[in-house]
């Protein structure tokens, strides 16, 4: 993936683009290119030079981890040593509970989302992530609900508005 730095921004065509994707992530070629007045061939050059970019993220399906039992979600913020964490994160990553890590600023080091069966579950986990050789402390939150899913068309509506 390139990084943000380098990354080139987005032309109003690419946002119109993203945009019905956003909406119907099944919608194929064709039907993009019928919806946005676009040829195929257009359509399918523009997909390419943008996963080539790297703006497309992974594109496995979000699943609900409850449907597979694991009910409760927290957030663990990890206290770590700094010239460690490359080693950390790798550990952290071996982990199947744990859905996603950002190295973060502020209080703690690490950000970690994580799913458990129930709370003892949860402390098993912490317990894994305390393990990790340069991992001095964590504090754990337990998500009480999700209020904003992760989204993206308002900001690709945002930038199409500023794109135009």
């Amino acid at each position: 993936m390139l990084a943000l730095r380098t990354m080139q921004l987005l032309d109003g065509t690419d946002v119109r683009l993203l945009t019905a994707l956003a909406k119907d992530p099944r919608k194929t070629v064709v039907a993009l290119a019928g919806k946005l007045g676009l040829s195929r061939n257009t359509v399918q050059a523009r997909m390419a030079a943008l996963e080539h970019r790297g703006v497309f993220l992974s594109f496995e399906r979000r699943i609900n981890p409850a449907a597979m039992g694991y009910r409760l979600m927290a957030f663990i913020s990890v206290h770590a040593q700094q010239q460690k964490l490359a080693e950390i994160a790798s550990h952290i990553a071996a982990i199947p509970e744990v859905l996603e890590a950002y190295g973060v600023t502020g209080q703690a080091d690490i950000l970690v989302r994580v799913v458990g069966l129930d709370a003892e579950d949860l402390f098993r986990i912490n317990g894994k992530i305390l393990a990790c050789d340069g991992v001095e402390r964590t504090d754990t939150s337990l998500a009480m609900g999700e209020l904003i899913p992760f989204r993206i068309e308002p900001l690709l509506t945002k930038r199409g508005v500023n794109a135009g």
